[in-house]
């Protein structure tokens, strides 16, 4: 019986972070504080006090990061948030940007 030996080589590779997208949530005058609010708290993961406080700097600004996440991430958010505001007749606006 003999024995077989084989040899791997070892291939160091270099793994890239991946980019970086901001879902971009946008001011209109239909939709309502309280929903903008419940969007932030439900899709975006965030605490009552920061999703209000972030409703109040979108209105004021006219626009502000909902989050930031990877393309797929982002691209999931955004949809949800789009499908919440379809469900209830409200046109928020949400894009999603690359983050530099």
């Amino acid at each position: 019986m003999s024995v077989r030996t084989t040899t791997i080589a070892r291939q160091d590779t270099l793994l890239k972070e991946p980019n970086m997208y901001a879902v971009i949530i946008h001011n209109d005058d239909t939709t309502t504080m309280d929903f903008v609010v419940e969007v932030l708290v439900n899709v975006f993961q965030k605490s009552p006090p920061e999703a209000a406080a972030l409703m109040m700097d979108v209105h004021e600004k006219g626009s502000g990061i909902a989050g930031v996440y990877i393309f797929d991430i982002a691209c999931t958010k955004k949809f949800q948030a789009d499908r919440m505001a379809s469900e209830q007749g409200f046109p928020l606006k949400l894009t999603i940007r690359e983050v530099e």
